[in-house]
């Protein structure tokens, strides 16, 4: 982190008043390898936690320094908000990945691999095994390793191949002292066997990569020595030369028809492929002399190296699973049903709609049930003779949708479905793409995103015809229509009738499906539209009851906080007085407690066994508070450069369980992490004789507590 400069020369003009962002990212992914280090926890969720953070390394490599690598080609010196120029910001974050990845290598080899063999189910080294086990996978290679694999030679007559991203390769060694001559040959890992290979008898498990190493004499019967070392490459999330708003005319306002968006998304996607390498791991054995040799194949500098004293491709321990190791995991968690969606009668498609009129639904999950819910609501709407049309958003969802079968089932039983499919989901543009064209075949209306913005709406909206009259319901949403996420991410949603927010909707998908303009939103907050204009308004509104003595306070919770019209805001409304707690989960630019700048304001983070993943937004407004929900951070892309939705909350029952969600992170004692106003974090720890209070341990309860 920059130093901080001398309290009384900290303004709001000043760089050192906001954290870097990328540091800020990297400082998230140092709390969750905080958890595979905590020995309170689960041996097997520390090991998951592990390849947590390999895929948050993959992903701030292709994403963010990614970005920097082409910021610094271009020669960009245009500082950061907190005053870096790229180089500066290149240069830090290596430094922070270097010690994260050491810190990572050490837990692994001397707590979580030694734990697994305690509890009898290691990770073995093929080197460490027995003859009888070494015979087994010697036949498990010849059967079903072997007559996949390719070797590539790399000599005059064959250049080095491609290399894809973020797949395992073995760089081979031979010598042929006949021949006087040596060898380099690749051998791709294929990623269509296990990559850890289980022992019979249960008695652990084995890289594939060192199998195949260990067993390429069968390959290579002729060589005098054969020598192995693993390596991996990261490519950028972006072609350097193609990327979808290149294809687009930013003057133009015709929209995009829908096979020229899925062309430019697929001509993305095949540039995202050959894009530039950002990073090359390697064996922490292998030769000096091969890794510059690497290095040059694939146009990396050597600062791009990066040697690993641990497994390759650690996003892989997600996948290793152990059955029948229940204690060595979290207890298990079963979503309830909401009290108020228990008791209906699964045969009336009716019944969720009928509930719904009573007054509006919080559900929380992963501790309410999205299936009993969420789904629930569309299967519903879907086989209602009464309903006429759902439309939907969809940014992620699950590879076997029972969303998107219900919305086919609803096509064919004739009613009118529209669906907008974000088709710039980052890293979801495949697949998304096939479920728009599945749709299509079913007669769904399909809407491909809309042009120059990124479609980042949760939103769902349901028409009935009832005594001769139309009515809307919608579900708002924090999360995505994902059945697999919502067990595993925590989000927000709310079932709602009513009228103003219904018709709000209902504008909203014309717009986006229909290129309508519509400016007139009696309560929704939409991005670009009037969001960010709101949102200044409610902060500064905040401010003024300070100055006038009137009851004050601004209580949030989102994913990131980086934009920094927003940041200022809330250091003007601190300066006035005004108390601010903010639940930022990732990265925050934010610096609390920085007095005469933010001294009021106060940053925390919950990190646990649930993506914390909704956003809340509570002003007290002189005693009467008014909540929001919905799908936007406080990031300047969510504000000005996505379509994004935010619902107030005017159902008082709502707002109480809001209040009462919001409560609970604040009394979090032992996951919450306090941000400092060096923008470090500490993590929050029981005095002695406090009970341990965890956010979403007490939401558990809670919700089996509500069950009954």
């Amino acid at each position: 982190m920059l130093a901080i400069e001398k309290t009384a020369a900290i303004t709001i003009q000043s760089p050192s008043a906001y954290l870097n962002r990328e540091l800020s990212w990297l400082n998230f992914a140092r709390r969750v390898l905080a958890l595979v280090e905590d020995p309170e926890l689960p041996l097997l969720e520390r090991l998951k936690f592990a390849g947590i953070m390999g895929m948050l390394h993959d992903e701030f490599f292709m994403k963010r320094m990614s970005g920097l690598k082409r910021m610094l080609k271009r020669g960009v010196e245009k500082p950061s908000m907190d005053g870096r120029k790229p180089s500066e910001e290149m240069e830090a974050c290596r430094k922070e990945i270097l010690g994260q990845i050491s810190a990572l290598a050490r837990v692994m080899k001397e707590e979580v691999r030694p734990g697994l063999k305690k509890a009898g189910i290691p990770i073995w080294d093929y080197a460490g095994l027995d003859k009888k086990q070494k015979e087994y996978l010697q036949e498990y290679f010849r059967s079903s390793v072997l007559p996949i694999l390719t070797p590539l030679a790399v000599d005059a007559e064959h250049p080095f191949p491609f290399i894809s991203n973020l797949g395992l390769n073995l760089a081979v060694q031979m010598s042929d002292k006949k021949k006087g001559r040596k060898r380099f040959v690749r051998i791709k890992v294929p990623n269509n066997r296990p990559r850890w290979i289980p022992l019979p008898d249960k008695a652990g498990f084995v890289p594939l990569e060192q199998v195949i190493a260990a067993n390429l004499d069968q390959f290579f019967p002729s060589s005098d020595s054969v020598k192995t070392y693993l390596f991996r490459v990261t490519r950028g999330a972006e072609g350097e030369d193609a990327t979808l708003s290149d294809y687009v005319d930013d003057d133009s306002d015709t929209p995009l028809a829908p096979g020229s968006i899925i062309r430019l998304v697929t001509n993305e996607l095949k540039a995202r492929r050959f894009a530039g390498v950002v990073r090359l791991q390697v064996e922490a054995e292998m030769p000096e002399k091969l890794q510059k040799w690497l290095a040059t194949q694939l146009d990396v500098q050597s600062e791009d190296i990066y040697p690993a004293d641990h497994f390759i491709g650690l996003r892989d321990l997600v996948e290793l699973k152990m059955e029948g190791r229940e204690k060595l995991c979290y207890p298990p968690h079963q979503p309830v049903t909401h009290p108020r969606l228990r008791n209906l009668n699964s045969n009336n498609s009716k019944a969720i709609f009928d509930e719904m009129k009573k007054g509006d639904i919080l559900l929380h999950h992963p501790y309410h049930s999205f299936d009993t819910s969420v789904l629930t609501f569309l299967r519903s709407a879907a086989v209602d003779p009464e309903v006429l049309a759902i439309k939907l958003t969809i940014y992620r969802t699950s590879s076997d949708s029972p969303i998107v079968q219900a919305l086919a089932e609803a096509a064919r039983r004739g009613k009118q479905v529209a669906v907008l499919v974000e088709v710039t989901a980052r890293f979801d543009e495949g697949p998304n793409i096939a479920w728009g064209q599945l749709l299509e075949k079913e007669g769904v209306h399909v809407a491909y995103g809309v042009q120059k913005l990124k479609t980042h709406v949760k939103l769902a909206l349901v028409l009935r015809e009832e005594r001769g009259k139309i009515r809307r319901y919608v579900h708002v949403g924090t999360g995505n229509y994902h059945t697999g996420t919502a067990r595993l991410y925590e989000d927000l949603g709310v079932l709602t009738c009513d009228p103003e927010l219904c018709d709000d909707a209902a504008a909203l998908f014309n717009e986006l499906t229909g290129a309508t303009p519509y400016d007139n939103y009696h309560k929704m907050l939409v991005a670009p539209k009037n969001m960010r204009e709101r949102f200044t308004e409610l902060i500064r509104r905040e401010a003024e009851h300070a100055k006038a003595g009137r009851p004050c306070g601004i209580r949030a919770r989102m994913n990131q906080l980086q934009d920094q019209q927003i940041i200022r805001e809330l250091y003007l409304a601190s300066q006035a007085g005004v108390p601010v707690t903010l639940n930022v989960r990732g990265l925050c630019c934010l610096r609390p407690g920085v007095p005469k700048l933010s001294e009021t304001i106060r940053v925390y983070s919950v990190v646990g066994r649930f993506l914390e993943h909704s956003r809340i937004y509570c002003f007290l407004n002189g005693g009467k508070p008014e909540y929001y929900l919905g799908s936007a951070d406080w990031m300047r892309r969510n504000l000005d450069n996505r379509v994004e939705t935010v619902m107030p909350v005017t159902d008082e029952k709502v707002k109480q369980e809001l209040a009462a969600i919001l409560d609970v992170y604040d009394n979090d004692n032992s996951s919450a992490w306090d941000c400092l106003p060096d923008g470090s974090y500490v993590l929050r720890r029981p005095p002695k004789g406090e009970t341990r209070r965890s956010a979403q341990e007490m939401f558990i309860k809670l919700a089996q507590a509500e069950s009954g």
